[in-house]
């Protein structure tokens, strides 16, 4: 299963990509400082929504590229992907990482990245790859 090392050197290995903490100071990659996966404990409200289907390991937030794409990664593997009510109208989806593997997680992450990236960086790490 994943590591936040592993979420640490798939995003940093993405063009432009930065650490840095995010408004809680806690780990964030950005892409020319657009937030596109970081680290989003459960707050209480969330603990409240979720009640016993709440998840206690590590969790990583993941902004989607839209709605759509966001509903059919909940529905690919809800025992991994989930949400909760303060995220509701947001592309974000949140992720256990300790349940995810590495190779989705790379998935993941780079379409996270191809969402907050501008268009022409976008453009070039397409034709690079």
């Amino acid at each position: 299963m994943a590591t936040w090392d592993d979420v640490r050197r798939i995003a940093l290995a993405l063009p432009e990509t930065t650490e840095r903490g995010s408004y809680d100071d806690l780990p964030a990659w950005r892409v020319r400082d657009k937030m596109f996966v970081w680290e989003r404990p459960l707050r209480r409200a969330d603990l409240d929504a979720l009640g016993d289907a709440a998840p206690d390991g590590p969790v990583l937030g993941v902004r989607m590229p839209d709605l759509g794409a966001k509903e059919a990664v909940l529905a690919d593997d809800p025992a991994v992907h989930f949400t909760v009510p303060h995220l509701d109208g947001s592309s974000v989806v949140l992720v256990r990482l300790d349940r995810i593997e590495v190779a989705e997680l790379t998935e993941l992450i780079t379409e996270a990245w191809f969402a907050r990236a501008p268009k022409r960086l976008a453009a070039a790490h397409r034709a690079d790859v």
